[in-house]
């Protein structure tokens, strides 16, 4: 994927930060409900049970720490909209860390607990300007706790999904966030002005070459709420199961946006 030409739209620092704060409660809480049972139950995430799921949840923050701990690199080389096209690369190191972690940790509420408050810390301690390296490249990070977001949002969705009833409910600044960062993502992989992907109340994207259209109702719509599109986005979910699923409705002869996606792997 060539690198973001796109700029990114603004995140408010103090509300990313509130919302990654807000997520990360709910699913701690929600853990402290799980049984034995339920945590070695099976996820959709290649094999791993709801207790890597978990632990995989607190390195999703952890990774602010390990970066912060490194020597600050001398300027931002990427931006934002970098970040969803380089998760795939690192699979199979993260998969092997978070395995390794699991093992490590027996009790995932203190596990959590340490995440959290060592986390508040760090952020208290540096500004969101510090510069972090990140496997899309250096950003600032404030732009890094905007990933967070979708971090947290997804593996939400994949605790959910793994423990029917659980409920873990989604914190609407992070939904936000997640939402619009991934939109956007679509933007940049298939630019243009043909298509209108509306994901109320959060996002409307213009993509796709073609024709561009400048009032009224646009010829191609492709419309979904927030959870399907980041389902989507991120593979949880196919474009021709939720069509027949009636999950997303897409008009106009360049509204099939299957063959874009997911975004991120």
């Amino acid at each position: 994927m060539p690198p973001a030409t796109k700029r990114a739209r603004s995140y408010d620092p103090a509300r990313t930060r509130a919302a990654v704060f807000a997520q990360f409660l709910n699913v701690r809480e929600a853990v402290r409900r799980l049984g034995p049972e339920q945590l070695a139950r099976t996820t959709r995430l290649g094999g791993w049970t709801v207790r890597d799921l978990v632990v995989h949840i607190g390195m999703a923050l952890t990774a602010i720490h390990r970066a912060l701990d490194l020597p600050e690199p001398p300027k931002a080389d990427a931006v934002l909209l970098d970040w969803p096209f380089a998760t795939a690369a690192n699979s199979a190191a993260i998969d092997e860390f978070t395995r390794r972690l699991a093992a490590e940790h027996a009790d995932l509420d203190a596990y959590l607990a340490d995440v959290g408050q060592s986390l508040r810390a760090l952020l208290d301690e540096h500004p969101g300007s510090r510069i972090l390296g990140t496997s899309a490249g250096s950003m600032s990070l404030d732009d890094y706790l905007v990933t967070r977001t979708v971090e947290l949002v997804v593996h939400t969705d994949d605790l959910n999904a793994a423990v029917p009833g659980l409920e873990v409910p989604y914190d609407r600044q992070a939904l936000a966030a997640a939402t619009r960062l991934l939109a956007d993502a679509l933007a940049v992989k298939a630019p243009g002005g043909s298509t209108e992907v509306r994901v109320p109340p959060y996002a409307v994207v213009q993509c796709v070459e073609g024709p561009r259209h400048t009032r009224g109702t646009p010829p191609n719509v492709v419309e979904t709420d927030p959870l399907t599109w980041i389902r989507l986005a991120t593979g949880r979910l196919g474009w021709k199961e939720a069509l027949e699923e009636a999950k997303v409705s897409a008009s106009g002869e360049r509204a099939d946006i299957g063959g874009l996606l997911p975004l991120m792997a």
